[in-house]
């Protein structure tokens, strides 16, 4: 692959956060990109995109080969990311029978290489505070919440592909990405815009892995060109303490940090009660049980498989925090 070539690639989730990213950057490379995109998706992210856009449901596997067809290399990016819906079965129905239907395609109209979005939710952490890294996968029955348990089962059926049906996908495990274009916001986006508007004044002892949204896409095409099929690769930033992202958020928009930490159990029925009431209003409680569990452990990893066999690099996190608050800004969230 070099910088002047045209093969056609074609990204899923591109009206999305990372699938934007990815999408932009494959342009950027030189390759001839075609996006799909649900005839309900919002077309903001890939307006300006020199991009052929195909309309389609990555559910439908009739569908996927239409927009498949000669492609030579597939970034399969589209996920549903929310911890909670007024239908579970929607996120699984998209996250696994998406998956397994964009697979069987991809397979049926020869597409050569294929970089599968996973995702660090189906990796073991602990409340330790150590680093997980590839060696320990979670078991479907062991992840916290729909979102968790379809994503580790869409893991394993690709795993199960490759094994048995000679996939060649390599598979990438980003962290939690912040940065540009982050228009749904996604669960973490809605921490970055909350936060910077004042209204978290307090926090749980918990820990994550963030890192720029640009990084992650650019380790997509690291995947593409060097890993190695049937292998998975973490894309992380830093690991930090919730409350210094907070603090940081707090600093960089002249913001009072919050220095109260919660304990979890109080915050277990307002839990309940913000998901009683988003089944009436059908929007995304800021909190969730499910959220809640997670926070329990420190959600911790290691980028170093992947800097060590695909040269990734990931900026510092900060960056991506400053990025992701100017396009929020420039956007019209941070109004009061």
């Amino acid at each position: 692959m070099t910088e002047q070539n045209r093969d056609l690639v074609l990204v899923t989730g591109a009206s999305g956060f990372v699938g934007s990213s990815v999408a932009r950057i494959a342009q950027q490379k030189g390759f001839k990109v075609r996006v799909l995109v649900r005839a309900t998706s919002s077309r903001r992210n890939v307006e300006a995109l020199d991009a052929e856009i195909v309309v389609g449901d990555m559910r439908d596997e009739a569908s996927m080969r239409t927009a498949l067809r000669g492609v030579r290399y597939l970034l399969h990016v589209a996920a549903d990311y929310r911890l909670w819906a007024p239908d579970p079965s929607e996120i699984e129905r998209s996250n696994l029978e998406g998956t397994e239907a964009t697979m069987r395609a991809a397979l049926k109209e020869g597409v050569e290489r294929i970089v599968y979005t996973s995702s660090v939710a189906t990796l073991k952490v602990t409340s330790s505070g150590q680093s997980a890294d590839e060696t320990s996968p979670l078991k479907a029955d062991q992840a916290i919440g729909v979102y968790k348990r379809s994503k580790v089962l869409a893991e394993r059926a690709v795993e199960r592909m490759i094994a048995e049906q000679g996939l060649p996908a390599v598979i990438v495990n980003p962290s939690t990405p912040i940065g540009p274009r982050d228009v749904k916001p996604t669960p973490t986006g809605r921490i970055i815009v909350e936060a910077a508007l004042g209204k978290i004044p307090a926090f749980v002892d918990t820990g994550l892995n963030l890192v720029h949204v640009d990084d992650v896409a650019a380790g997509h095409f690291l995947a593409l060109e060097r890993g190695k099929i049937g292998e998975r690769y973490i894309l992380g930033g830093e690991n930090l303490p919730l409350q210094q992202m907070l603090a940081d958020i707090a600093a960089l928009t002249g913001r009072k940090a919050p220095t109260l930490s919660l304990p979890r159990w109080p915050l277990y029925p307002l839990a309940m009660g913000a998901e009683a009431i988003a089944k009436i209003t059908k929007r995304e409680p800021f909190v969730t049980v499910d959220g809640l569990k997670m926070s329990k452990n420190k959600m911790y990893f290691t980028s170093a498989k992947a800097e060590r066999e695909l040269g990734y690099r990931a900026r510092p996190y900060r960056d991506g925090l400053r990025d992701a608050l100017d396009w929020f800004r420039q956007a019209g969230y941070l109004k009061p």
